[in-house]
């Protein structure tokens, strides 16, 4: 049987992978949006091996799944289960929201300290630490890093151009959804 090793990636989803008998690693990353990734890689070091990476759509992966049968699962305990007040999360932009079309600003300027856009993902590329004037498409996908607060207050600045405000503490208004 193979062994297969369950990661939780915080504020990403969950890494499962197995090392085959050529000493090669195969793992699939599922995000929390719903979207695979299915990576392989030589698990040796010096090794020239060709490392790919193929993404795949939550049809695409339950497809795969299917294709390939069930698996065992081993619980793999690791320091990063949880990270605090820390929140990494993907903003998937459509075409209908503020973002769109405009470039990433710098998001204390917009009202936003303590949120960082990491990287954004256009296509089969990423663009790590963008710059101000980056410009962002529909089809793009942010990857945010912040308090979990901060994170919900900058999807709704990408959604609707508006940074919600304190709400009073006798407010009754339930926080923006996602």
């Amino acid at each position: 049987m193979v062994d297969v090793r369950r990661v939780k990636l915080p504020g990403v989803g969950v890494l499962h992978t197995f090392v085959t008998d050529d000493g090669g690693k195969v793992g699939v990353i599922t995000h929390r949006s719903g979207s695979s990734d299915l990576i392989t890689f030589a698990d040796a070091e010096g090794s020239h091996e060709h490392k790919v990476s193929l993404r795949l759509d939550e049809d695409e992966a339950h497809t795969l799944a299917e294709l390939l049968g069930g698996t065992r699962i081993t619980e793999s305990l690791t320091g990063l289960d949880q990270v605090p007040g820390l929140s990494i999360d993907w903003f998937p932009v459509d075409y209908d929201h503020h973002i769109a079309g405009q470039p990433l600003g710098s998001m204390t300027s917009r009202g936003l300290p303590g949120v960082t856009v990491v990287a954004v993902v256009r296509g089969e590329s990423a663009n790590p630490a963008p710059a101000e004037d980056f410009k962002v498409f529909p089809g793009d996908t942010l990857v945010v890093a912040g308090a979990p607060e901060k994170v919900a207050k900058a999807f709704q600045f990408f959604r609707t151009g508006e940074v919600a405000a304190k709400a009073p503490a006798d407010s009754t208004m339930a926080p923006p959804g996602r």
